[in-house]
């Protein structure tokens, strides 16, 4: 497969390790039965992602959870016999599994020992290409190894390497809890830089009065594709999960003449770690700053609801379920048309449109111009005739209902939007609110 970088093309393999995997679920009282089998599923997809084939699944249901291994003695013991007919090297745990679990679990089996968030950290691991990217990871990956470092350092060494070793696990392992910590702050404060700046970044999108938007939604609902069409970017795409991780934003034309910078961001899961949510804070924040977000989601997936669910969830815990939104169901070419219109008719605003064949994009595009001339506010402008430059921008920017001149100073009777508005606020000198 082929990655556009930088307008260089880079080749991509799937992982080179192929490692076979036994899968296991815990199921308790009261979880639905397709949940289960979806998150069942997607965790087949994680493991074929991270590089491994999945031989076979287990499943145990009890009351409640093993405190020691999960699941009881007996299911152990045929997950460690299936671990030798099969010559599995890994089981996955579709849950997170405590640091006590997590030990004692590998010692009996003695093979890896990854649960859910191993996995996904393993993947992002795998992902990250630019310097952001790998820290992102990397504070997450450390996060997650430091309560669960006594005894499993060497018993993942003596392993080998593969999937949930990679990036920093590995090296990281054996060392102890100061140095780990000491690293941890490191990697913060490089993040903050990197926060600072992309506030500088966005500081000059707003003085250059272009709104922003940035799409949101579960991992493969094709987010990438939708930015490629939107705006011609040329971005990766790939049916894999979190195919993209560090975000890339890229001008995009409206109907009316304006432009939008529209932002891709990283996909979301159900039981998305809170850690990785934390370490990904200055990605996560181009949806706090967005003007708009869409909510993509693939309408051809049974499991839609449920997936936007989770991404409504991780919104919130990043407070960003007050911006205004506009859900995209995208693949509609895949998709039921019966479906479709039933997604189309739940409240709020919504639009179905296909990144592959453009049908709806035209719709997508007049939505989101709607939606800045709608959110501009009809302003009195007072600004020094030495710098005329600015009143040009007014014209360019919006609308001007009337044009005096007072002194030395430019008078504009104008409707502007809110990032335009944020460039000229030292000019403002009375505002009318509610004009459209």
């Amino acid at each position: 497969m082929i990655v556009a970088e930088n307008s260089k093309l880079i080749t991509i393999d799937r992982p080179p390790i192929s490692e076979t995997a036994i899968l296991v679920r815990l199921v308790v009282p009261g979880e639905d039965h397709d949940e289960v089998e979806e998150s069942l599923a997607e965790m087949r997809r994680l493991a074929w992602t991270a590089g491994a084939e999945v031989a076979c699944t287990m499943v145990q249901r009890r009351a409640v959870p093993c405190p020691a291994t999960l699941i009881g003695a007996g299911k152990v013991e045929q997950i460690a016999r299936a671990v030798g007919e099969l010559e599995a090297i890994l089981v996955l745990f579709d849950s997170e599994l405590s640091p006590t679990q997590g030990s004692k679990l590998q010692k009996a089996l003695g093979v890896k020992v990854l649960d859910r968030t191993q996995l996904i950290l393993d993947i992002f691991a795998q992902r990250a290409r630019t310097n952001e990217g790998k820290h992102q990871v990397e504070l997450a990956q450390l996060q997650y190894i430091l309560p669960r470092l006594t005894g499993r350092g060497v018993e993942m060494a003596r392993l080998g390497g593969g999937i949930g070793t990679r990036g920093p696990g590995e090296q990281k392992l054996e060392v102890d809890r100061r140095v780990i910590r000491k690293r941890i702050d490191r990697l913060r404060s490089d993040l903050d830089e990197i926060r600072r700046h992309r506030q500088t970044q966005r500081k000059r999108r707003t003085e250059g009065a272009v709104g922003t938007v940035a799409l949101v939604g579960y991992t493969n609902a094709g987010k990438s594709s939708l930015l490629n069409a939107m705006t011609q970017a040329g971005v990766f795409v790939e049916d894999k999960l979190f195919a993209t991780l560090d975000p890339t934003s890229r001008r995009c034309d409206l109907p009316g003449g304006g432009q939008a910078v529209i932002t891709d961001t990283v996909g979301f899961i159900r039981k998305l770690p809170h850690g990785l949510v934390a370490a990904f804070r200055a990605t996560l924040e181009e949806v706090n700053e967005a003007d708009l977000i869409l909510l993509v989601s693939d309408v051809s997936h049974e499991g839609v609801d449920e997936q936007v669910s989770a991404v409504m969830g991780v919104l919130e815990e990043i407070g960003a379920t007050s911006k205004p939104l506009i859900r995209v169901y995208n693949k509609i070419d895949a998709a039921d048309d019966d479906s479709v219109r039933e997604k189309l008719n739940q409240p709020g605003e919504s639009c179905a449109v296909s990144a592959v064949t453009r049908e709806g994009l035209a719709e997508l595009l007049k939505r989101i111009e709607a939606y800045f001339a709608n959110a501009r506010t009809r302003v009195t402008l007072r600004i020094p005739q030495q710098e005329a430059n600015l009143a040009s921008r007014v014209y360019e920017w919006g609308r001007v209902f009337d044009r005096a001149y007072e002194g030395n100073d430019i008078v504009l009777d104008a409707e502007l939007s809110a990032p335009q508005l944020g460039s000229l606020k030292a000019y403002v000198v009375d505002t009318v609110d509610g004009v459209a």
